[in-house]
């Protein structure tokens, strides 16, 4: 087992300017609690997706907790454009890669 911190995912709340995603990270027996939002005109244009909002968050909160040796000072946090087109641009299919493998030659 590790002896990292645990990070729980709890939810979304829908906001009129943005979703927040909740999470609880425990490390050494105590708890705190973390929000990062995500503006709605993000996912508007297309330019997050909902099913993928809860890893851009995760993978924003364990950057935060890493630089700041799990203690960060902020417990709230915003989500950029930068960070959902880095998010997007590792999570895309490369170009000329074929996803279900190579095609088998068929002789007739």
């Amino acid at each position: 087992m590790s002896n990292g911190p645990i990070v729980q995912y709890l939810g979304f709340a829908a906001k009129p300017q943005a979703r927040e995603y909740t999470f609880n990270v425990r490390e050494a027996g105590q708890e705190r609690e973390f929000r990062l939002d995500i503006a709605n005109e993000a996912f508007i244009s297309h330019r997050a997706r909902y099913q993928d909002a809860p890893g851009i968050c995760a993978a924003r909160l364990h950057a935060e907790l890493t630089a700041s040796s799990n203690r960060p000072a902020e417990t709230q946090f915003h989500i950029t454009d930068e960070e959902l087109d880095k998010f997007r641009e590792s999570h895309s299919p490369k170009i000329g890669q074929n996803v279900w493998g190579k095609k088998p030659q068929e002789n007739f």
